[in-house]
């Protein structure tokens, strides 16, 4: 089968884009080749979304918030995070608005709450893309 090209995207890609990036690498690498960009990227990944993730066995520490000039010009999924924010037009063929609250300045264990979110969101897409449900 192949992959298909989802972008994880939100205002800063520091947080909720970066977790959803980390859990759809490690958990299906074999379906999507994965991407996440910011629409005013932050200058490093929040740590709480590192330390999150890290808890769970998935290493984002490598990650850095990246442009929309960092991903395919065409995406055949589209995940947004519920920003309230207008995204620069990226062509896809699916596309899913998730709308999470940002954890960042509120205690660890909202960022763990939204981990959890995200990781069965993902779940979820993954078995879409294997159901042929999406595209």
């Amino acid at each position: 089968m192949m992959k298909l090209k989802i972008a994880f995207v939100c205002t800063g890609n520091s947080c909720r884009s970066q977790i959803a990036e980390g859990w759809a690498k490690y958990l299906g690498n074999d379906v999507f080749e994965v991407y996440s960009a910011g629409t005013h990227p932050s200058e490093k990944v929040n740590q709480n979304a590192i330390n999150v993730m890290k808890e769970a066995g998935v290493d984002i520490s490598c990650h850095y918030p990246k442009t929309f000039d960092d991903i395919p010009y065409e995406i055949d999924v589209l995940i947004t995070m519920g920003c309230g924010v207008v995204c620069p037009f990226v062509p896809n063929k699916y596309e899913e608005d998730w709308g999470l609250p940002d954890p960042v300045g509120h205690p660890i264990e909202e960022f763990r709450r939204i981990r959890d979110i995200i990781k069965d969101k993902v779940l979820d897409l993954f078995a879409k893309a294997k159901n042929k449900e999406i595209l």
